[in-house]
């Protein structure tokens, strides 16, 4: 360590051997290794994403309705027209569920998402079902996505 400035003298560390482009008779690019190649973009399946998209909507929609889920968190991902419905519903829902029957604190208990279908009815536009399994029923749900300049919309949500 030098005294004056405090710093240690660089160690010999042994540096890197970078292997040397070579030009390939008579072109200017050089050869490239196939290990160094990156692995190649897979083309996303479009069907597969909007069924991810419509599980967790759905999911989160029936939480919704539950109470265990706040609406405005589905605000990016549904039309404003359905996010109302939504709300609404679930109002409703708390309203029954705050009554006298004895069935209706059991409703949308601990939902899960059995199965998710999505058909693509032109471009940027598809139709999913989904079947959710609850406590105490089965439901059904019907949504219509659309493809917006960002992201998967759902424009229509219809719960059974």
């Amino acid at each position: 360590m030098n005294a004056i400035t405090g710093i240690r003298p660089a160690a010999a560390t042994p540096v890197p051997h970078v292997p040397a482009l070579r030009v390939v008779s008579g072109t200017a690019t050089p050869a490239i290794h196939a290990a160094a190649a990156a692995p190649p973009l897979q083309v996303v399946d479009e069907a597969r994403e909007v069924c991810a998209i419509s599980r967790s909507t759905v999911q989160a929609a029936i939480e919704v309705l539950a109470g265990t889920r706040p609406a405005q968190q589905l605000s990016r991902r549904l039309d404003p027209r359905c996010l109302a419905a939504l709300q609404h519903r679930a109002a409703l829902t708390r309203r029954v569920a705050s009554g006298s029957s004895p069935t209706a604190g059991r409703l949308h208990r601990n939902p899960s998402v059995r199965t998710v279908r999505a058909c693509r009815v032109s471009d940027g536009i598809y139709e999913a079902s989904a079947v959710v399994v609850e406590e105490a029923r089965v439901r059904a749900v019907a949504l219509r996505l659309e493809r917006g300049t960002v992201a998967w919309r759902v424009t229509v949500l219809e719960i059974g």
